[in-house]
């Protein structure tokens, strides 16, 4: 579900991870990117691609810490 948000509002999906530092910067790139896609015409869209790129690494890396803790807790037989 947080991959279907990291592509339609970037920013949220990054705050839902708890990251909160780099949801503000993906907000300001998101923002940067709609403002230019609106005023160019689509001609600077990419820079929202960037935003949305930027949220899905970060839900990767918060669903690959997530993975890592299960199976620390595994190794050292905690419940």
């Amino acid at each position: 579900m947080l991959y279907i948000l990291a592509i339609l509002f970037p920013p949220i999906a990054i705050l839902l991870t708890g990251k909160i530092f780099q949801a503000i910067f993906n907000a300001i790139i998101a923002v940067v990117g709609v403002v230019l896609f609106i005023f160019t015409l689509g001609a600077f869209g990419v820079v929202y691609l960037i935003a949305i790129i930027h949220a899905i690494i970060a839900v990767h890396g918060y669903h690959k810490d997530k993975r890592d803790e299960r199976l620390i807790k595994a190794a050292r037989g905690d419940k």
